[in-house]
């Protein structure tokens, strides 16, 4: 059965590597819970309104992330062994962020990106 229309905001999407696509309903303990899940093989498809700085870094083992701008404008820290780039995203464009890079947003405008990631393994810290 065809799953109604929904908001990649409210519902993330796990892109399997057999092909399959599993909607999940993100509710309030998504991110206090995620550790927990089963990510190993699958990429993580979600969209993210941001109006503030991110308060972590994050940083994925598993594989290189995807983050494009929907809209508004934003800065994307990335943590690199040559040290600190800035990649400046507005209006639109993308950027890929190599597997094991710390990374984080800083907001210039209110924001949407969307972001296909792998979820195995990824690690968070204070920013």
């Amino acid at each position: 059965m065809t799953r109604p229309a929904f908001d990649l905001i409210d519902t993330y999407v796990h892109l399997e590597e057999r092909g399959g696509a599993v909607p999940e309903d993100v509710g309030a303990d998504f991110w206090q819970t995620i550790g927990a899940r089963d990510y190993e093989g699958r990429r993580l498809v979600c969209v993210f309104h941001m109006t503030g700085d991110s308060s972590t870094w994050e940083m994925h083992p598993a594989g290189d992330e995807l983050v494009y701008l929907l809209s508004g404008a934003l800065d994307l820290l990335l943590q690199e062994a040559e040290g600190e780039r800035v990649v400046e995203l507005r209006t639109r464009g993308a950027c890929i962020v190599p597997r094991g890079v710390w990374h984080r947003q800083l907001v210039r405008k209110p924001s949407d990106l969307l972001v296909i990631t792998p979820g195995a393994g990824t690690q968070h810290r204070p920013a």
